[in-house]
């Protein structure tokens, strides 16, 4: 990782998300959902993950039938 990277809290990215802190604590207990970084008790998670993981689950509709 580049020692640059920025991170955010758990609370920061559910804003960012629009979801909640519980939704990402789950996701984590599942083994789901974003990557993030454990140090000692805090977690984290890399801006860059953040954007990376929307952007591969991002849903484009090409249209109606």
């Amino acid at each position: 990782m580049n020692k640059d990277q920025s991170y955010a809290t758990p609370q920061e990215v559910a804003e960012y998300l629009h979801t909640s802190v519980k939704k990402l604590s789950n996701d984590r207990y599942l083994g789901t959902g974003l990557p993030y970084v454990k140090y000692g008790r805090k977690i984290l998670y890399p801006w860059d993950a953040v954007n990376d993981y929307m952007a591969a689950n991002l849903i484009i509709h090409e249209g109606a039938a």
